[in-house]
């Protein structure tokens, strides 16, 4: 009989018992990974480096900024000691131009004065010769042309002690003069015309002299005389009968009127008879209309009046 061949037995393995949340891969992954990768990975180097208390990061993060800013100062401290002799030496030509200007304005100035003492010298000398000296020398003085001194009077006018700018309203009806206690330029043209009005033959004003043809006007709160500013107190000289002049001046209406003002707004003033009194030439007389009458023309406007 033959019989049926026969095969090994079967060896069954016992299977793997299964993950009870094997359904919920997922949310597996999720709970096994709750970190992301670069995130552990900054965990895992501050966990290593041991970490670094706050209050040590912020030492030595004052302790940086104090180093930057000595490093700064440093840089600007060596910086200024490389500038100082660069500007030490730039100020040194400015002064030194300004030294050399002046004197070379002194000296100009010089020579202006000589020339014109010698060209009054001159028309002085041609003038005796034709016989009409004294009469030029007198038009000389009441014009301003030439240097006079005699007799007369020192008026000096100056602000009041709290003279100051301001913004309030000016009493004297001023149009934008603020400070009351401040001496103006109609002021000085009162005090002027005054002391022409009283006598005065020759009149200057801190060392100005003044013509037919002098303006004394205001540019903000200064006064200026032939367009050069002037600076309180404001001298000013008057050739005449001193003491006469005086009197004449202080009981004229405008001498009155600088009363008051020292009276109300405390504008300082004062007054003196001088014997004698030295007023420079005016720097320059120019005449721009009038013309020299010809000795023919003259004869002509003799023979039309006869």
């Amino acid at each position: 009989m033959c019989g049926m061949p026969q095969q090994p037995p079967v060896r069954s393995t016992p299977a793997r018992p299964t993950r009870p949340d094997a359904s919920m891969s997922l949310l597996t992954n999720v709970m096994d990974h709750s970190l992301d990768d670069g995130y552990a990975e900054a965990a895992a180097r501050k966990k290593t480096a041991g970490g670094m208390p706050k209050t040590l990061r912020a030492k030595l993060g004052l302790a940086a900024g104090l180093v930057l800013a000595a490093l700064v100062v440093t840089v600007g401290a060596a910086q200024a000691r490389v500038a100082a002799p660069v500007v030490a030496k730039e100020r040194e030509e400015l002064i030194d131009r300004i030294d050399r200007e002046t004197a070379a304005a002194d000296e100009l100035e010089s020579t202006v004065d000589k020339l014109r003492e010698d060209v009054s010298a001159r028309q002085r000398k041609a003038l005796k010769q034709s016989g009409g000296g004294d009469q030029t020398e007198l038009v000389g003085i009441l014009s301003g042309a030439a240097e006079v001194h005699g007799p007369g009077v020192k008026l000096v006018v100056n602000d009041a002690k709290e003279a100051t700018s301001g913004a309030a309203s000016d009493p004297r009806g001023t149009t934008g003069f603020s400070d009351t206690g401040r001496v103006r330029d109609r002021d000085m043209q009162r005090v002027v015309n005054g002391l022409w009005e009283s006598g005065a033959e020759a009149v200057s004003i801190n060392g100005q002299r003044l013509t037919a043809l002098s303006a004394i006007r205001a540019a903000g709160d200064a006064i200026l005389v032939d367009n050069r500013p002037l600076v309180p107190p404001y001298t000013v000289l008057a050739v005449g009968d001193g003491e006469g002049l005086s009197t004449k001046f202080q009981n004229s209406a405008d001498g009155l009127y600088l009363h008051a003002l020292q009276e109300s707004f405390g504008i300082r003033t004062s007054i003196s008879a001088e014997g004698e009194l030295r007023l420079p030439a005016a720097p320059s007389v120019i005449v721009r209309t009038a013309q020299p009458i010809t000795e023919s023309a003259q004869q002509r406007s003799e023979k039309g009046t006869s």
